[in-house]
C-alpha cells in the first residue's frame, strides 16, 4: 500500500499532470466567459437580426421559432414558456461559440508548438556544433551561439553551485549536545 501511495504521489507531482489540471481550469473558465458572451451578447443580437429579417412584426415572431407544439395564452399570443420549438437564434451562437473555442485552442496548440519546435532546433544545432567541434570542422554563426549560450548557462550553475557550497560551510552546523543543554535550559527557565 505504501509503494502505491508513493507511486500516485510521484504521477500527481510531475510536470505533464499539474500542467492537464491547469490547462483544465483555465479552459473552463475560457468556455464559461465563451459562453456568457454567446448567450449574453450574441444570441440577443442574433435574435434581432432574424426578427427585422422576418419583418419586424408580430409574424415575424412565429418565422424566428420552428414551433413543435405550440400554446397560446389568454390574449391569443405565443406562450413560449409552454410552447415548445426549435430556437434558431440559440443554435446560431452554438456555432459560434464552438468556432471561438476552437479558434483560441488552436491558437494555444501553434503557440505550444512554436515553442516546442524552436527547443527542438536549438538542441539540434548544439547537438551537430558538438559533433563538428570533435571533428574539427568549421562551425556555423547559429552554431557558435548556440555552444557559447551553454558554455555561458553551464558556468552560471557552477558559479551557483560554488556559492551555495561557500554558504553551506560558512554556516558551522551546531553541535546537537549545546543544542540539547540549551533547550533544558530554556525549559528549566521557563518553569520557574
Amino acid at each position: 500500500m505504501k509503494k502505491f501511495l508513493q507511486e500516485f504521489k510521484k504521477f500527481i507531482t510531475r510536470g505533464n499532470v499539474m500542467d492537464m489540471a491547469v490547462g483544465t481550469i483555465v479552459g473552463a473558465a475560457f468556455t464559461a466567459i465563451v459562453t456568457a458572451l454567446s448567450n449574453g451578447i450574441l444570441k440577443p443580437l442574433i435574435n434581432t437580426v432574424l426578427y427585422y429579417c422576418f419583418g419586424g412584426n408580430s409574424d415575424a415572431l412565429e418565422k424566428m421559432y420552428t414551433m413543435l407544439i405550440r400554446v397560446n395564452d389568454a390574449e391569443g399570443n405565443i406562450d413560449l414558456a409552454n410552447s415548445i420549438y426549435i430556437d434558431w437564434g440559440a443554435f446560431i451562437s452554438a456555432i459560434i461559440n464552438f468556432l471561438l473555442v476552437a479558434f483560441v485552442l488552436f491558437l494555444i496548440i501553434k503557440a505550444f508548438n512554436s515553442v516546442k519546435d524552436a527547443k527542438d532546433n536549438l538542441t539540434d544545432t548544439l547537438k551537430r556544433a558538438e559533433m563538428k567541434q570533435e571533428k574539427g570542422l568549421k562551425l556555423t554563426r547559429a552554431e557558435k551561439k548556440a555552444l557559447e549560450e551553454k558554455a555561458k548557462i553551464e558556468e552560471e550553475a557552477r558559479l551557483a553551485e560554488e556559492q551555495a557550497k561557500l554558504e553551506a560551510e560558512k554556516e558551522p552546523t551546531p553541535d546537537p549536545v549545546v543544542v540539547l543543554l540549551q533547550e533544558i535550559r530554556d525549559q528549566l527557565k521557563n518553569n520557574k
